[in-house]
């Protein structure tokens, strides 16, 4: 009697999806990809610096008859919070009070985060268990990110079963608007030093040359 191997994609990769890619050609590639190792099921270096830049990701879960349900989660970056190499976790602030994930949290485990980032054209997928902890505020005061102003009311944990990450095809680049504006506050600090610097040469045209010269010099050791 042959043995089954089970892969951690097998989250993911289902017989039925497996069937799938039979027939229509990628089966194989995957194959090779799951001999090697298949996914990740551990945080590594990669995903906890990747998981330390996220301000804003998609988690999705469903009811007990397999409604799916998929609810933003925005923070500071770094909200979401490493607890150890399979688990991470991050505080639920209060919202609108449906209540949809934890309804559906409290009867069918299963879980799904989808992270994108845009300014890099990068993707992250994590499948889990997770569960919601609202009795316990101390865990919940230590999720907080440092000087945030909002009220945490929960933490949501999840057990990493399995992640992956995607290709960059067809993500749009955006930036965010703080990055942005931090981006064109140092370009007009530095438009203001030249043109202070200018102002001066002006002022003193004896000086103008030597000027021109240092910076001559300094454009060569460049």
């Amino acid at each position: 009697m042959s043995e089954t191997l089970t892969y951690s994609s097998d989250v993911a990769f289902t017989p039925a999806v497996k069937a799938i890619q039979t027939r229509k050609g990628s089966r194989e590639a995957y194959a090779h990809v799951e001999q090697r190792g298949g996914w990740r099921t551990e945080v590594d270096d990669k995903l906890a610096a990747f998981l330390a830049e996220t301000n804003s990701f998609y988690l999705a879960t469903a009811t007990a008859d397999g409604q799916p349900y998929i609810q933003h989660r925005g923070g500071p970056k770094g909200f979401v919070k490493i607890l150890d190499k399979h688990t991470i976790a991050f505080a639920d602030y209060a919202g609108n009070q449906q209540y949809l994930t934890q309804g559906n949290l409290s009867e069918n485990p299963k879980a799904h985060i989808f992270i994108m980032d845009y300014a890099h054209k990068r993707r992250v997928k994590i499948w889990g268990e997770a569960r919601v902890v609202d009795d316990d505020p101390a865990l919940t005061q230590s999720l907080m990110p440092k000087g945030y102003r909002t009220r945490p009311e929960q933490v949501i944990l999840l057990k990493i079963a399995a992640w992956d990450t995607n290709c960059p095809q067809h993500i749009p680049q955006k930036f965010d608007a703080a990055d942005v504006a931090s981006t064109l506050a140092a370009r007009d600090a530095r438009i203001a030093e030249l043109e202070t610097e200018l102002a001066k040469l002006k002022r003193d045209p004896v000086a103008a040359p030597q000027a021109a010269s240092l910076t001559g010099v300094q454009a060569k050791s460049g």
